[in-house]
This record gives structure tokens, C-alpha cells and sequence, in this order.
């Protein structure tokens, strides 16, 4: 099944301001902290990796988010129990009418689980959002992406927004998962990537299986550029060590770490 198109980005106004960088201040986003429950139908799933799919969501009152934003899913049983979880947007913004979501299956999570196993193209989903103002993008100045694993997912909506809109500022993206079969949105990466394969490197690879190294990050760092890291706590502890050994300023480091529950 063909996915439908996404609506045409270039034609996008640019997004609004970041809030200042600096010492740590959470703001509301712009449209206010309060989130209304909608149902979304389902309108396209894609196995990227063993763990790892992505969903495609129409959402009927739409929800125009930024880079760097989260969804809150919401599951309800017919005995009225509830389970939600929150789950990164990967798709650049649009209008607001459709969302991509990469979503890891872990075991025995309740969520996950039912959205991998039981989800199916047409269904409905409840959601909210979209939430967060710290670690989003808009555009407006150089950004150096490193994620670890599913940690690629908000990072993907800035790579995309970015691509969507070239007249915006140049991002790299750092990416580490441990073997080829483990990389999700395996035919996105062009020249501005780099990604490093902790266990197995696939045929004729230039860099050998291993933790993420300064030399990657070095390579990668761009003059005024703000950094988003996500990932796992060690991996986002590991990465901003490797940032601040390498001269980025602390100020200019944004993090944000996924837990196990699922």
C-alpha cells in the first residue's frame, strides 16, 4: 500500500521563535500548554527495523507542531483502563493533518505492544498534543542532531524540515544504532549524516564497529550551531560529554532521554 502524500512543506510559513538559549526556563508553547484528546485514523505503518515501526496518523482537527515536539497516545480498554505514553513526532510540520510517530516495541509493554501487534492501517488512535518547547527546532540557526537508536525520531522531523525548506539553516545528523539492521529510516540519510554501528559495520564501511567517538562528533560540529541529543540516559550522557570535551557550549546543549516504559 502506497502511503498518501504529505502536503507540500515549501509552502509552510517559517515557525516561531525559540525561547532563549540558555539557562534551562520551560515555557508554554505558543498555542498554550492545554491539549485536547482527538482521534486519529491510521493511514499508513512501516516496519522500519526488527523493533521499530513507524506510523502514519491523520489527525481530523489538526495539530501543527514544530520539530522536536511529542504526542501523548492514549489506550482505552472496555473496562474503561487507560494507559498513555508519549512518543515523539518524526514527520517535519505541515498543517497539522497528518503525523508520523516511530514507536519502539519493548517487551512487556502494554502500549507498544498493542500498537505493533494489534494496530492495523484505519483504525483509530487517541491522541494529545503537540507538547514541548525546550528541545524543538525552528529553523533559524544551525543545528547538530545526534541520536541514539529511536532517539532519531525528533531529530528526523528537524533533518526533514529542514530538506523540506533549504533556505533554512544547515543541520548534521549523528546517528548510532548497533548494526545496519537496526538503522530506521534507512533511505533518508544523505551527506549531512554520519552513522556509526556499535556492534556490526555493514561491507566496505570506512569506520569500524564502536561506541560514538570525538572524532565523529568533531567532524560533524557546526559553527553556532545548537545541539539536540536523544537517546537513551547513557547514550545522552556519553554524547554531551563528548560535546563539552569538544568545546560546545553547555548553554547550547539540549537533551532529551527516553525511559524503558513502553
Amino acid at each position: 500500500m502506497t502511503d498518501p502524500p504529505l502536503p507540500d512543506l515549501a509552502a509552510l510559513p517559517d515557525l516561531a521563535a525559540l525561547p532563549t538559549i540558555g539557562p534551562v526556563t520551560r515555557r508554554p508553547p505558543p498555542g498554550g500548554p492545554r491539549r485536547e484528546w482527538q482521534t486519529a485514523t491510521v493511514t499508513g505503518i512501516h516496519r522500519e527495523t526488527e523493533r521499530l515501526t513507524s506510523f502514519r496518523l491523520r489527525l481530523p482537527a489538526g495539530s501543527p507542531h514544530t520539530p522536536g515536539q511529542h504526542v501523548v497516545v492514549r489506550l482505552t480498554a472496555p473496562d474503561g483502563y487507560t494507559a498513555s505514553r508519549s512518543y515523539s513526532i518524526a514527520s517535519a510540520p505541515t498543517d497539522g493533518s497528518e503525523i508520523e510517530l516511530l514507536i519502539e516495541r519493548l517487551e512487556d509493554g502494554e502500549v507498544s505492544t498493542y500498537l505493533h501487534e494489534d494496530l492495523r492501517v484505519g483504525d483509530p488512535l487517541e491522541l494529545r498534543g503537540p507538547f514541548g518547547g525546550w528541545f524543538v527546532w525552528n529553523g533559524q540557526q544551525p543545528a547538530l542532531l545526534i541520536g541514539g537508536g529511536s532517539g532519531v525520531a525528533p531529530l528526523m522531523a528537524m533533518l526533514r524540515y529542514q530538506r523540506a525548506k533549504p533556505s533554512l539553516a544547515p543541520v548534521r545528523l549523528v546517528v548510532s544504532v548497533r548494526t545496519p539492521q537496526d538503522l530506521p529510516f534507512a533511505g533518508e540519510y544523505g551527506p549531512e549524516t554520519a552513522v556509526v554501528f556499535t556492534r556490526a559495520a555493514p561491507p566496505g564501511s570506512d569506520r569500524p564497529p564502536g561506541r560514538l567517538d570525538a572524532r565523529t562528533v568533531q567532524q560533524a560540529l557546526l559553527p553556532g550551531a545548537t545541539a539536540y541529543v536523544c537517546g537513551s540516559s547513557g547514550f545522552a550522557d556519553h554524547a554531551s560529554d563528548l560535546l563539552v570535551a569538544l568545546g560546545q557550549p553547555v548553554g547550547d546543549i539540549r537533551v532529551e532521554r527516553y525511559g524503558a516504559t513502553s
